[in-house]
């Protein structure tokens, strides 16, 4: 039975037992007969005007729960889209209020599964074809030791170079993976000490100095003359570092220059800022560039890149710390990567 249904039999229910007691009264009155019949007829036509009023204030109830229950079937059929008319009662108006934001944040529940799993589906993909690359690589050298096609000493140490790097790669990809899975897992505990960024400067430059002398590259360092200690740490601000100066390596000209520098932003946070003079990166891809996976050069081609994992550990990493961490740049006039760090307050110690 419907809900209006049983609302209005209730209510005439309850109007015919009020008759029925108000005529027998009259009747039991010391009344005339005219007089009785006009009370009765007073009576019955003021119960049906309150069945027909029960009837007219009843329809919005009606009206309002079939909108609930249209916008609730399309719920459950994965429609979000829309939402349901606040209208009626007090009751039913937060009932709908209540449908709608159960269907908003059902919709954003919904979009971010569809994007994780979208992200999963990217995933397997990158990683199957940053191992495959490698793995085949590593097979088909293995092969020819095997065969003993190589007879050369030189040709055999370069198959055997070969091989190592690509089970490097193989073991970056995998600790960058790992890293990555710690970082968002959030299972490493937080544990920022006072730290100077200078030094960090020079072991990091003195880590990738080979790879910096190969390209004939300059660098110049410019260094705020009051230099406040960072609550970081170390290690995970020494593998951002890491990576956007081995990014800058990666991109930057042969006999270039890369500039390192430190400013203080209000006191409470040191940006530190790596330009270098290479390709630059396009505005559309600025926007990706510290997305997963995400490269610039679609290929894939190692020659032109790493996995694309660097950027989005160096990203988790600084937010972790409650920085942030950015990139400018113009087609063929550089970048300038950035991020920021907590000054190290002496009253928390």
């Amino acid at each position: 039975m419907k809900l209006r249904t049983q609302l209005l039999l209730v209510s005439s229910i309850s109007i015919g037992i009020i008759l029925l007691f108000l005529i027998f009264s009259y009747m039991r009155m010391f009344l005339s007969n005219e007089t009785v019949y006009i009370l009765t007829a007073v009576t019955v036509v003021s119960g049906i005007i309150s069945l027909i009023a029960h009837s007219i204030l009843t329809r919005p109830i009606q009206t309002s729960l079939l909108k609930i229950t249209a916008k609730t079937k399309e719920i459950a059929k994965g429609n979000f889209k829309g939402e349901v008319p606040v209208t009626g009662p007090y009751e039913f108006q937060q009932l709908a209020s209540n449908i709608n934001t159960m269907n908003e944040q059902l919709e954003e529940s919904f979009t971010r599964l569809k994007q994780a799993e979208a992200s999963r589906r990217e995933l397997v993909a990158n990683i199957s074809h940053d191992l495959r690359t490698p793995l085949a690589s590593i097979q088909s050298f293995v092969e020819a030791l095997q065969d003993g096609v190589v007879d050369e000493t030189d040709t055999y140490e370069r198959y055997l170079e070969t091989i190592k790097l690509e089970t490097n790669r193989i073991s970056y990809l995998i600790n960058d993976l790992f890293q990555l899975s710690e970082l968002d897992s959030g299972s490493e505990m937080f544990e920022p000490e006072p730290y100077h960024i200078d030094s960090l400067i020079v072991e990091t430059l003195q880590h990738l100095g080979i790879q910096l002398e190969e390209k004939q590259i300059e660098v110049e360092v410019s260094l705020s003359e009051k230099l406040p200690a960072v609550a970081v740490m170390p290690k995970k601000i020494k593998r951002v570092f890491v990576n956007l100066l081995q990014n800058a390596i990666r991109f930057s000209k042969n006999q270039s220059k890369i500039a390192i520098q430190t400013s203080c932003q209000n006191d409470s946070y040191l940006m530190i800022k790596i330009s270098d003079e290479g390709q630059g990166v396009a505005k559309e891809n600025q926007y990706h560039i510290f997305d997963r996976f995400f490269r610039v050069e679609k290929s894939r081609n190692p020659l032109h890149g790493g996995a694309g994992l660097g950027l989005s550990i160096a990203m988790s990493i600084v937010k972790m710390h409650g920085g942030e961490i950015g990139v400018e740049s113009e087609i063929n006039h550089g970048s300038t990567f950035w991020f920021t760090l907590p000054v190290y307050e002496t009253d928390q110690e």
